[in-house]
């Protein structure tokens, strides 16, 4: 099932997605009452059409969103880092969420150099601590698409990565969740960014150095994980930085996200000037 959050007619509201449009679930608003009851959840009979909502980031009301960093090969390669012993987290905050189509804002007094990192999201369905590796996809509500918005001049002027990572819109997360029933293997999708139509990152999942259930395991082991807590898995080469030259997102960018058998998530750049 692909479930998205929307706001249509000035109410928030959760949708099953189907071909033709959006199916609001009867009497739950936000996507986190969905995850705490799923399946026994009422879908209405009549539809919205796509082109009549905003779309919201799949959750709004996370604990924490959980990011981790050199998880491909050759994403370690391009940047010349090292193998890590164990996964590297990070944090990303809530006003960093964005909704498809929403327009990814910065101030060029705080940043010139935004960059694109296009992630498998998971998004925990299962309170859990200690969880073990062969348990965890019981943990597991669904996968969606996300772009890990880093400012590059921050992350490494910082020495850390929570101010470049944590701006305003910098976590586009959607378009929808796909429930995990559709998704059996999270290791075998083909992951990708565009970038004004240009394929910038060109993967699939099966590069992870740790997988996602390791995450969740390792994860667990230090925080608890609660419904509708969001992990972003790591992103491949290709990234901007570290090309040459380097390629940064500027003012009217369109910026993709695409993952095999979840979707396409869409956003604009948008650059203010102080």
């Amino acid at each position: 099932m692909k479930l998205s959050q929307i706001s249509y007619g000035k109410k928030t509201m959760v949708g099953v997605v189907e071909k033709e449009g959006i199916y609001p679930v009867e009497g739950l608003s936000h996507m986190e009452e969905v995850i705490n009851v799923y399946p026994k959840i009422k879908i209405s009979k009549f539809h919205i059409p796509f082109d009549s909502v905003h779309w919201l980031p799949v959750v709004t009301k996370p604990s924490k969103i959980i990011a981790v960093g050199l998880n491909y090969m050759d994403h370690i390669s391009e940047s010349k880092g090292n193998l890590p012993k164990n996964p590297i987290l990070f944090a990303k905050y809530p006003n960093s969420l964005l909704g498809h189509k929403g327009f990814i804002t910065w101030d060029k007094g705080v940043t010139k150099k935004v960059d694109y990192e296009a992630e498998l999201a998971v998004i925990i369905g299962k309170v859990g601590k200690f969880i073990k590796k062969d348990e965890a996809e019981a943990h597991i509500f669904g996968y969606t698409c996300a772009n890990d918005v880093s400012a590059r001049d921050l992350q490494f002027s910082d020495g850390q990565w929570t101010r470049g990572k944590s701006l305003d819109t910098f976590c586009p997360l959607g378009p929808f969740i796909v429930t995990k029933d559709e998704i059996p293997d999270p290791q075998s999708l083909e992951i990708r960014a565009l970038l004004n139509g240009k394929v910038m990152q060109d993967s699939n999942t099966s590069g992870m150095i740790f997988g996602v259930y390791e995450l969740i395991s390792f994860i667990s082991l230090h925080m608890t994980l609660y419904p509708g807590d969001v992990i972003l898995t790591g992103t491949p080469s290709g990234v901007g930085t570290f090309r040459k030259p380097s390629v940064y997102m500027k003012d009217g960018d369109e910026v993709i996200v695409s993952i095999s058998s979840i979707g396409e998530l869409v956003n604009y750049c948008r650059v203010l000037g102080r």
